[in-house]
């Protein structure tokens, strides 16, 4: 082996190895792109039912045993501030399980302002304990490389940390699942931090899956995701093309060529297919086709 042919091989090899570990994100209502994709999605693979505002918990979860079903493993989420009591989130947990064999569910603090109920954010629902009493054995909890536009730094990383130990009280394994962004740099920087910080756990980052430009630009304004000119110009879109449509290539290159094991620990890829499920997992399969090819 030449090497030039061993310096590409080691570019390529963390590529792959993100390829291979992936997961997905889907509404209730995309139950029915689920099953055109399923043929396009490897077996096995966690997809993430979420926890939308007007939807009825039913739906969650016919949504979440369909993806069992298919064959996937279901991850519903759980917004604590939307729960009214603790006897609701018993009963969902309960249909989950019963249903879709449900044993990992993503925990977030979700969106009003005032909770509904007993669950102030994410960690006061693992701390009830409800969690470990039904059997749930791996927990995803958020993170976010670009900050929070209403949660300071510090509070962040103290509520990382308070949820890692908790689980690990509880002997419940868990895993970061990050908001999305454009730009791999403050991702690596974000990774190397949490790890000097004591957080382990896997994280899965966050990158959207091919879509119309205006569409990314949309979910980025709403989420609060950096989205100046010189960071679409790094994911590979021109402010001059914002009619055409973009795809993650460059930022998932970017960031595999980036990572180091030692410095940022074990990381995943997470896809928010925003409306294209289907579109999504096509992108995810020819890449990854594309990646173990070039290793061959």
């Amino acid at each position: 082996m030449t090497t030039a042919t061993a310096t590409a091989l080691n570019a390529i090899l963390p590529t792959r190895r993100l390829a291979d570990q992936y997961s997905l994100e889907m509404t209730a209502k995309d139950t029915a792109s689920l099953a055109e994709a399923a043929p396009l999605i490897a077996p096995g693979t966690r997809i993430s039912v979420t926890f939308l505002p007007g939807e009825e918990p039913d739906a969650r979860i016919a949504a979440a045993a369909m993806v069992r079903r298919l064959g996937f493993v279901p991850v519903p989420h759980i917004s604590a501030r939307r729960l009214g009591s603790s006897a609701e989130l018993e009963a969902y947990l309960e249909a989950l399980i019963a249903q879709a064999q449900v044993n990992e569910v993503f925990v977030v603090a979700g969106d009003p302002p005032t909770p509904l109920g007993p669950f102030e954010d994410a960690l006061a629902v693992i701390r009830s304990g409800l969690l470990a009493r039904y059997g749930i054995g791996h927990v995803g909890i958020s993170g976010y490389p670009e900050g929070h536009p209403e949660i300071g730094h510090d509070k962040l990383r103290k509520a990382m940390l308070d949820k890692q130990a908790e689980l690990h009280a509880q002997s419940i394994d868990y895993a970061i699942m990050t908001q999305f962004g454009f730009d791999p740099q403050p991702v690596l920087h974000w990774l190397a931090q949490i790890r000097a910080d004591g957080v382990h756990g896997q994280v899965r980052v966050g990158v959207p899956g091919p879509t119309s430009i205006k569409t990314l630009l949309r979910f980025a304004t709403r989420c609060g995701v950096g989205a100046s000119a010189s960071v679409l110009k790094k994911y590979g879109i021109s402010v001059t093309r914002l009619l055409g449509t973009a795809g993650p290539d460059r930022f998932v290159n970017a960031l595999a060529n980036g990572l180091q094991p030692d410095l940022h620990g074990d990381v995943a890829l997470h896809f928010y297919p925003f409306g294209g499920l289907t579109r999504t997992a096509q992108w995810v399969a020819e890449f990854a086709q594309t990646a173990r090819g070039a290793t061959r």
